[in-house]
């Protein structure tokens, strides 16, 4: 046989594939609308571990594995198609219209002249805004309803994750109103009185020093972390001795500081993503990224099936990140930012399957970035 002749043969097996699996999507439904008729859970474990188990000792030599990822992925469609039968017309999302204004009430940590605080008029340009000194007291503000929103830094194009906001995300009852993109353009700065041949020290927030690493490594300076950039260009205007702090050049102004350095990032285009978090769900009709976290099972191809029930959605994932479980050794937590809107059937559809499916699993909010 020739090149042609063989794949005229697959082509010939792929159409009698594609027939069966009609066939047993036709089936799929069947069984959805008896267990819709029963009051039947859409997922049967024992029914899954009989099929893969008898598919296995069916299989050719080498060919195990293979078979049961092919079976699992077709199981996994079905129970998908089947979720979208149990929840037809009957998984919406209730949430309040987000609204922009020019003078909202917004929870910033650190002082006057941080990051955070230029992400907040970059939102609102005229907002009311309360300071606090770490993410945590902005959460529990947030929380406790004494602000309406608060803002963090979530991402850096440079230094990767916040990974404390991702803890608040995952412990508090928060959710992800807004997001916005800030240019960081960080300097080195100190009191006019100080030389630079003196400074040993840099104080900063953790990921502005990871930022800035290289610039730190050439010019021998030990670290030193604060809870933000602000915070760390207040202890350096009030310190007696010769240290430096990693903040912006408006912080450094703002606090009577000289800059020693301008653009000491280890990259030109460096961007902080912040996100809005209210005690409310928010939304809109030009929201069109949805984020979750979830755990899922120590089990062969977990993290794979999880990913095909996005794929059978047809949704994109943007983000894909895990955290350790600091109660848990070895243990992850996923972070999942995808494009998607609550008022597309699909999404809610989904959402109510993972949340079904998993032992834990977190709607963290539809959103645009503003």
């Amino acid at each position: 046989m020739n090149l042609e002749e063989l794949r005229k043969n697959i082509d010939e097996i792929d159409d009698e594939l594609l027939k069966l699996f009609e066939k047993r999507m036709e089936i799929t439904h069947n069984v959805a609308q008896y267990k819709i008729e029963n009051g039947m859970n859409v997922f049967q474990s024992a029914r899954e571990n009989e099929i893969i188990e008898k598919v296995r000792n069916k299989a050719p030599n080498g060919l195990e594995n293979s078979v049961e990822t092919l079976f699992t992925t077709i199981m996994d469609i079905g129970k998908s198609k089947q979720f979208s039968e149990f929840f037809a017309g009957n998984c919406n999302i209730d949430y309040t219209e987000f609204k922009l204004s020019d003078n909202m009430k917004i929870a910033c940590p650190g002082i006057e002249g941080s990051y955070s605080e230029q992400a907040a008029y970059q939102i609102s340009k005229n907002a009311e805004l309360k300071y606090y000194e770490t993410f945590e007291d902005v959460f529990e503000a947030v929380g406790k309803g004494e602000m309406p929103y608060g803002i963090v830094p979530i991402q850096n194009s440079t230094a990767g994750s916040v990974s404390a906001t991702y803890e608040l995300l995952s412990k508090e009852n928060l959710y992800i109103a807004c997001s916005t993109k800030v240019k960081v353009n960080h300097c080195l700065a100190c009191k006019k009185s100080t030389d630079l041949s003196e400074i040993t020290k840099v104080f900063s927030h953790e990921q502005g020093l990871m930022q800035c690493s290289e610039f730190i490594k050439e010019n021998n300076l030990f670290k030193r972390e604060c809870p933000n950039t602000s915070l760390a260009a207040l202890q350096v205007s009030k310190s007696d001795e010769p240290i430096a702090c990693i903040c912006s050049e408006s912080c450094a102004k703002e606090h009577g500081l000289k800059i020693l350095n301008t653009n000491i990032a280890n990259a030109n285009k460096n961007y902080t993503r912040f996100i809005l978090v209210s005690n409310k769900l928010y939304s809109s009709k030009n929201a069109n990224i949805v984020s979750v976290t979830l755990t899922i099972p120590h089990a062969h191809s977990a993290l794979y099936r999880l990913l095909t029930k996005f794929s059978v959605c047809g949704l994109n994932l943007v983000r894909l990140e895990n955290k350790p479980i600091a109660s848990k050794d070895f243990d992850v937590q996923f972070y999942l930012d995808f494009e998607g809107s609550i008022l597309n059937h699909d999404v809610p559809k989904l959402i109510a399957e993972l949340k079904s499916d998993l032992s834990y699993f977190k709607f963290l909010g539809n959103f645009e970035e503003i």
